[in-house]
């Protein structure tokens, strides 16, 4: 049983000794990518300093990964220090894996092959597309999805749309990932394009951006919005969207240390 060493009390420390053991030869093969506010604050190179002067503190280190993996998670994990939740693996290890850090009192949730939380999000073929986090397209939808957004994934997504623009490829917050969802799923749509508004309204209260960061958001925010409700909607999309919330449009989300 090989032997990675205790996790470090520091979260951005603890990332990166954990992001370089990942990288090591031994370990190259094994899919696991950041997931979110420490994936947010590792791509966001530039602005990733708004996440602390706006009041975003980390509170647990998330991956997604592969079920193909599960049995080399439990492995890896195990070896860095954290102990496996055998409760949350029986129950829910087809697609969710937690581990404890106990010392530190906080913990790893790993997601299997999707990020299934107030709408669902496919991650097959697309956790390839980046060395260390889910890909641009996905950490922006990772928080959209949320049905009762909160502030701290508000001020993630503004530093996201603030340091990347939208685009037709991963280097960019890739469009088409984005829209080949909501043209399909009205609730999804109705998600996404609520909680963008959201965003948008919450820029002027924030003094720790400057006029041209609100702008530059501002401006991100209402082209994809356009590029949305232009969209080619599917004939299930229109169907559902006659119902509209008289029907409940997204999925409840159960967290698992709630239930612990």
């Amino acid at each position: 049983m090989k032997d990675y060493g205790e996790p470090r009390e520091d979260f951005n420390e603890e990332k990166e000794r954990l992001i370089s053991l990942l990288n090591r030869e031994e370990n190259k093969d094994l899919i696991m990518r950041l997931i979110g506010a420490l994936a947010f604050y590792t791509r966001c190179k530039k602005y990733n300093y708004l996440q602390s002067e706006m009041g975003r503190e980390f509170t647990d280190i998330d991956f997604a990964s592969y079920s193909r993996f599960t049995r080399r998670i439990i492995e890896f994990l195990t070896a860095c220090g954290y102990e496996e939740d055998v409760q949350v693996t029986q129950l829910f290890g087809e697609s969710r894996l937690l581990f404890h850090d106990f010392v530190n009192e906080r913990h790893i949730d790993v997601f299997l092959d999707k990020l299934s939380f107030s709408h669902t999000i496919n991650l097959k073929g697309r956790l390839e597309k980046d060395e260390i986090t889910i890909p641009l397209a996905e950490l922006f939808l990772e928080k959209m999805q949320i049905a009762k957004i909160n502030e701290k994934d508000v001020i993630d997504t503004i530093m996201l749309l603030r340091e990347f623009d939208f685009g037709e490829d991963d280097n960019h917050i890739n469009k088409n990932i984005i829209l080949n969802y909501l043209r399909k799923d009205w609730g999804f749509w109705k998600t996404v394009t609520d909680n963008l508004m959201i965003v948008k309204n919450f820029l002027p209260k924030y003094p720790q951006l400057k006029e041209e960061d609100r702008k530059i958001v501002e401006e991100r925010i209402d082209y994809i919005l356009d590029e949305i409700n232009k969209a080619p909607k599917t004939i299930r999309w229109k169907l559902r969207a006659v119902i509209g919330e008289k029907v409940k449009w997204y999925q409840d989300v159960e967290e698992l240390t709630d239930r612990m």
